[in-house]
């Protein structure tokens, strides 16, 4: 018999006490209840039977998709506070030993000394995986992004160009089950990506529900390489490993919205980190060639490549003094291979350059989320008592404005942060960050690009405290 006491421990008859299950086992619950609640208010397909030939239709409208919602919402609390209280547990049992001087130790000093109420590294993944199996298999949710995946490589199948034709040229149930503000729309992903889209609607045609479930199944590897990969990057530069995953995978935010949303930024997150991963413990080529792929899943990730240069640098400045054909080597083996495994992709795919128009599109996307953005809105709203402001000239303006200040920070970012390989670390952070802020836009679940490599760098306390609630005392 398994009980959980108020400190989330499970204790299981013969087994003893079992650290933070109780936690990850309230957790897993939460996630279950997401799933069923999913299905009565989550973005089914249109235009499709599934439901009603299941007699489950009920469901999914008056008091049944009330009773869902219900059961929805009740699962996101349930799991947000479980993620709270394993956040507490990691937040006070990761204490820095006393040789840590700092909230940020750095490479050279011990690595923060886990207590024992601090779930192992092999729990912390379980429990990721456990939290994600039943969004795995719900509703996508919060989003209609996945039949637009969909839509794109079915333009594709048919002998179209997803990067100068949009959905719409395919008419059938996949076009009616997207946002219809992508239905003309040319894709704006990485010939990897596309590729991958294509042979998922040759296997499974136009039935959505398939289709759903084969994309998640080729992005889910991107969660397996975040588990496997987040942990190592932390313990590189001395942070927790349980901090890690706790923040960029076991966040409900994540996992709600990459899983059950169905986002290709899954697959692009466990790519990143992984090729970070490999480029920090000195595996600098495979790492390369990783973040090459990445950048052929979708593009910003190629924010994070001109910061390898100078942790190539630094792990040869290790070894011995820094020579100009050093840098003139690394610089053509960074920009040598990430290109190469970018053209490979785009030859394959056979479509040329055309993912670079598509682009553009995102702009479509209005809300408060990026300073330019936010920046138009407040233009128009200071300027109603004197003149009416259409909204759409004022973003063009500020959001120009936004990419020639992006353009600048990053340029200032990368120069600034040449020092050593921990500086290098810290720059890419901040910049995958000056993206989402000011980029013409952004979604909740792009902040994945930033933490999932903020997890090399232990949190300051205050900011621990206000991510989990914890007490001061913490």
């Amino acid at each position: 018999m398994t009980t959980i006491d108020d400190t989330g421990t499970a204790r299981t008859a013969g087994l003893g006490r079992v650290t933070g299950s109780g936690d990850l086992i309230l957790g897993f619950i939460g996630a279950v209840l997401i799933c069923i609640g999913g299905f009565g208010v989550g973005d089914i397909a249109r235009n499709n039977t599934t439901a009603q030939d299941l007699g489950l239709s009920a469901i999914t409208y008056g008091h049944g998709k009330t009773l869902f919602g219900t059961v929805f919402w009740l699962g996101v609390a349930t799991m947000i506070v479980a993620w709270v209280r394993l956040g507490r547990r990691i937040g006070v049992g990761s204490r820095p030993s006393p040789a840590v001087p700092s909230p940020v130790p750095s490479p050279a000093v011990p690595s923060p000394v886990p207590s024992p109420t601090v779930p192992s590294v092999r729990a912390m993944r379980l429990g990721v995986l456990a939290w994600a199996a039943p969004l795995a298999v719900a509703v996508p949710l919060y989003s209609r992004d996945v039949y637009a995946y969909l839509g794109q490589g079915a333009v594709f199948r048919a002998g179209l160009d997803p990067y100068a034709d949009g959905p719409a040229h395919q008419p059938g149930p996949l076009l009616d089950s997207m946002a219809q503000v992508w239905a003309s729309t040319t894709a704006p992903y990485g010939p990897f990506f596309v590729g991958m889209t294509r042979v998922i609607t040759e296997l499974t045609g136009d039935n959505a529900i398939l289709g759903v479930y084969l994309i998640r199944l080729v992005l889910l590897p991107g969660l397996l390489l975040a588990l496997w990969a987040i942990p190592r990057l932390a313990e590189h530069f001395s942070a927790s490993p349980q901090a890690g995953l706790w923040l960029a995978l076991a966040n409900p935010m994540v996992l709600i919205h990459l899983v059950a949303g169905t986002h290709v930024e899954l697959l692009m997150m466990g790519v990143l980190v992984a090729g970070v991963t490999l480029v920090v413990t000195g595996r600098h080529v495979p790492g390369l060639v990783v973040l090459g792929l990445a950048v052929s899943i979708k593009v910003t990730a190629g924010v994070a490549i001109p910061f390898v240069v100078w942790i190539w640098l630094s792990h040869i400045r290790a070894r011995r003094a820094v020579r100009p054909a050093d840098v003139a080597g690394v610089f053509a083996a960074v920009v040598g291979i990430t290109v190469a495994v970018f053209a490979a992709c785009t030859a394959i795919l056979g479509l040329g350059l055309g993912w670079l128009t598509g682009l553009g599109w995102a702009d479509r996307i209005i809300n408060w989320f990026t300073l330019p953005t936010l920046a138009g809105h407040l233009v128009t709203l200071v300027a109603a008592p004197f003149t009416a402001l259409n909204l759409q000239p004022v973003l063009v303006v500020t959001r120009a404005v936004g990419s020639v200040i992006l353009a600048v920070v990053l340029i200032g970012l990368w120069w600034w942060h040449r020092r050593d390989e921990r500086s290098a670390m810290a720059g890419m952070v901040w910049a995958m960050l000056a993206v989402l802020i000011l980029e013409p836009s952004t979604l909740p679940w792009y902040y994945t690009w930033a933490l999932c490599l903020a997890v090399a760098f232990t949190l300051p306390p205050g900011c621990r405290r206000r991510l989990s609630s914890s007490p001061p005392s913490c």
